[in-house]
């Protein structure tokens, strides 16, 4: 049998098992095809994800389904295959053998009959190293090496798009190569840079600036337009030196690429590595109650030369530590839960993570807020952060502590007036919070915050932290004692499904919460308050157990007989050792909810077939091994077989494969909670966790709203259209002649003076600015959806979604240059509606205590 064709029948044999195995970790391990891949993760604005079994199947995509390419092609003796993306279509794909996704980490296989190529992605997701997790990059590595004994001439080219610092496409960009130490970076950003600008679910960052990092003596780098490089490296192997001089221009316009080639040259048994680094400088990461804060790593001045120099030297050392990170966590998963179970929790580890933002405050101390993503982009939402904490109770009880301190300071400030615990903070990436009491959560959000307070003080062996907010704890205590053993028509978390009263899963949450209180009353050396808070939940159980009983199972509520739902929060009373309600009460409900078990998992309740994947977890924990693996395995298979290539869904129909729902969200840290049941398990784990006495800074002073002085009246009159304007719509030579005539604001909210009712509208209006100057100027906008503002045709501003008043709105510092005293200014705007009421005017303001 000659070389050729042992090599032919080896390579046959490993395409034929793709479709049966995945390398394993250590040993033998299921195979595991997660519907969506993390590749380059941190928050949600850099999120980038593989929709696809195959990494070359399709182009790489944001969380939002916003094309955001990375792209990868090997040439092999003169021949070009694709490793990553689908373009360009004429090229093969090099063939994928295997994925393994680890809680770190994400590898690739490929493998033709001349070389090996395993690509990996890595996150440096530390839990007990907050400065490697912190840092805003992924690490994608090239290893190389010849399969036939012979040698191959082999080249790599890489390219990260600028779709990655835009929103939308036609926002205009620029770009530069820079020397950083050892390393070559390419850089490239959004020319407005409109720093926390915007906000919202569906949004991307267009602010800050995106890197591509590689070794300078391994590489050749470029920037220019994606189709130009691929077509030089695809043909000739190579790609000219060159920065491409047309700049700004949009990023539909030929789009700029940040590329990189590395020649390995003659390639032969011994593996050969490469790599980049694709790390995103967002400058300023929070706008907390009207103070911008840093990322967490930019707290003592790091820069992005100093935190690209020091990743690329620390990589060797980071790599071990990720992959002990990986094998620990996955080998204590498995013994936990079984295989399928460690597996959705790897999938999971880097999406929950990349659904939150880490900034510091004004001492330096961990922030960390989550964004309702798939939701209303909501930040800080407590009914998210509930779901979420247990991965960080258990891995990093001070990433658990971060996400609370900010509700807890605002909650105890003069700005919140209600006796129950705040349900959100805003809209991410802007704190404002919420004076008006917000959505309505009330016996929701309280026992959410006093259970989360009670675990957390169980994995730091005391209750410390929560010393400062004692008086709001005890507030909510006191509110759940009235309120919570039959909640009154409301909402709870699952609030897709709709107002309900007498809700027996939200009851549970109220009793254990008060239990939990004396819990951390008992910790806290009050046994007088310690005992009255256990007996008043003891008592509170027997009465749930009485009202809710419905035969062999319990009810959705206590007046809705032939109900039933998932309850959830009955987890708690065993990992907090509460021993509230007998054991018998979960057994029954697990008996019964076996018997509802729909092909791909447990629905809510008997309202519907909807599931959400976080809370069958949480009740999954409260059966027996044998039976935890058999709600896994429901939900394994749906998440293994479902043609919905989302990250992965904490929503679902239990009966159906297609259907998908909410996804990229922090709930999926909800699936360790399992991990929480085994207190020395738990232990091993939170005690890596060696931040003890953070002094968080107190919360800013903050006027709400802010004292502004009027330069430029709003309500005035307005040149308007609504019929799509020629593309230079926003210049002051732009002929609006046609356009009609009105008084703002333009809409059908009340106020509105000129009528709009149509999906868009463009407005404009000349003027002659006073003359006087002013130190904090700022545009005061009433939108309702989105709106873009432009000065004398320059980018000046942008705001998403909507807001309810008028509120300041900062100009870009170029447009800001030309609002002088005296100067002829044309402003420009165009607003957007979907959905619902709609609203825009637009004037100037003197902000004088932002």
């Amino acid at each position: 049998m000659n070389l050729k064709f042992m090599m032919f029948v080896r390579t046959a044999f490993v395409l034929l098992m793709l479709g049966f195995m995945t390398t394993a970790l250590s040993g033998q391990e299921v195979s595991f095809r997660p519907p969506a891949v993390p590749l380059v993760t941190f928050d949600p604005y850099l999120s980038i994800w593989s929709e696809a079994d195959h990494l070359t199947d399709k182009n790489t995509v944001h969380w939002t389904h916003h094309e955001q390419a990375l792209v990868s092609l090997i040439r092999i003796d003169g021949k070009t295959y694709r490793l990553m993306g689908a373009d360009p279509k004429d090229i093969l794909a090099l063939p994928q053998l295997s994925l393994k996704v680890l809680p770190t980490r994400s590898i690739y296989e490929f493998e033709n009959a001349e070389v090996h190529v395993t690509l990996t992605f890595m996150t440096t997701a530390l839990p007990h190293d907050l400065d490697a997790f912190s840092r805003p990059l992924s690490y994608i590595t090239w290893d190389v090496r010849s399969v036939d004994g012979k040698s191959h001439k082999v080249s790599i080219y890489s390219s990260t798009s600028s779709e990655l610092v835009v929103n939308t496409p036609n926002e205009m960009v620029k770009w530069e190569k820079l020397k950083m130490g050892a390393l070559t970076a390419l850089r490239v950003g959004t020319q407005a840079q409109p720093i926390l600008g915007s906000s919202g679910d569906d949004h991307r960052i267009d602010w800050g600036y995106a890197y591509a990092a590689a070794l300078s003596s391994e590489s050749k780098s470029a920037i220019g337009a994606n189709q130009t490089l691929l077509e030089d490296f695809s043909q000739k192997g190579d790609i000219p030196l060159t920065v491409d001089p047309l700049m700004p221009r949009a990023v539909d316009d030929r789009t700029p690429v940040l590329a990189f080639v590395f020649h390995l040259g003659e390639v032969g048994t011994k593996t050969l590595e490469r790599q980049i680094m694709v790390a995103y400088d967002e400058i300023y990461a929070i706008k907390y109650f009207g103070t911008p804060l840093r990322p967490y790593w930019h707290r003592n001045g790091a820069t992005p030369s100093s935190l690209l120099q020091t990743a690329s030297k620390e990589y060797a050392s980071l790599l071990n530590r990720c992959e002990k990170f990986d094998r620990d966590l996955m080998a204590d998963m498995t013994k936990m839960g079984g295989e399928q179970y460690a597996q959705i929790c790897a999938a999971a580890y880097r999406e929950s993570i990349a659904a939150c933002g880490l900034a510091a405050d004004a001492n330096g101390q961990p922030l960390f807020f989550t964004k309702e993503n798939t939701s209303n982009g909501d930040i800080a939402t407590v009914d998210v952060i509930y779901p979420m904490d247990p991965i960080w109770i258990f891995l990093s009880p001070t990433l658990a502590k971060a996400t609370l301190v900010s509700v807890l300071d605002y909650a105890a400030s003069p700005h919140w007036k209600f006796p129950n615990a705040p349900h959100d903070l805003g809209t991410y990436p802007i704190v404002t919070g919420r004076d008006d009491g917000g959505e309505g959560m009330p016996v929701e959000e309280s026992g959410n915050m006093i259970l989360l307070c009670d675990a957390i003080a169980h994995a730091d062996g005391n209750a410390n932290f929560v010393t400062t907010w004692w008086t709001q704890l005890t507030q909510w205590a006191e509110y759940l004692k009235n309120y919570g053993l039959d909640p009154e028509n409301q909402l709870c978390t699952d609030d897709f499904m709709g107002h309900l009263a007498h809700n027996a899963n939200l009851s549970v949450k109220a009793i254990l919460a008060l239990a939990a209180y004396g819990d951390l009353c008992k910790m806290r050396g009050d046994n007088v308050d310690a005992e009255r808070y256990t007996q008043l939940a003891k008592v509170d159980a027997a009465h749930w157990m009485k009202v809710a009983s419905d035969g062999d199972h319990y009810k959705l509520a206590f007046d809705k007989a032939n109900t039933w739902s998932q309850e959830y929060n009955l987890v708690w009373d065993n990992i907090l050792h509460l021993n509230i309600f007998p054991s018998s009460v979960a057994q029954k409900e697990i008996a019964f909810y076996k018997t509802v078990m729909q092909p791909y998992g447990l629905p809510l309740d008997s309202r519907t077939h909807l599931t959400k994947t976080d809370w069958s977890i949480w009740t999954a924990t409260m059966a027996n091994n044998i039976d935890f693996k058999f709600f896994i395995s429901r939900i394994y298979d749906y998440l293994d077989h479902t043609t919905v290539r989302d990250p992965i869904a904490d929503s679902y129909m239990t009966d159906n494969i297609h259907s998908g729902g909410m996804h990229a969200r922090p709930v999926v840290g909800g699936f360790f909670i399992k991990m929480l049941t085994d207190s020395v398990m738990w232990h091993k784990w939170a005690s890596g966790d060696k931040m003890k006495n953070l002094k968080w800074a107190p919360l800013p002073k903050f006027p709400f709203p802010p004292k502004v002085v009027s330069v430029v009246s709003t309500k005035c009159d307005w040149n308007y259209t609504i019929n799509q304007p020629a593309k230079n719509w926003m210049s002051p030579a732009f002929p609006i002649t046609k356009w009609q005539k009105g008084v703002a604001g333009f809409g059908t909210l009340e106020g509105s003076h000129t009528k709009w009712n149509t999906s868009d509208i463009w407005i404009n209006r000349t003027f002659t600015m006073p003359n006087e100057t002013y130190k904090n100027l700022q545009f005061y906008v009433f939108h309702d959806e989105d709106v873009a503002i432009y000065v004398n045709g320059v980018f000046a501003s942008k705001a998403t979604n909507y807001n309810t008043t008028y509120e300041p709105l900062k100009i870009s510092p170029i447009a800001l240059k030309l609002l002088k005293p005296g100067a002829r200014i044309t402003i420009a705007a165009h607003c957007h509606q979907t959905e619902g009421g709609q609203f825009i005017d637009i004037g100037l303001v003197n902000v004088v205590n932002e």
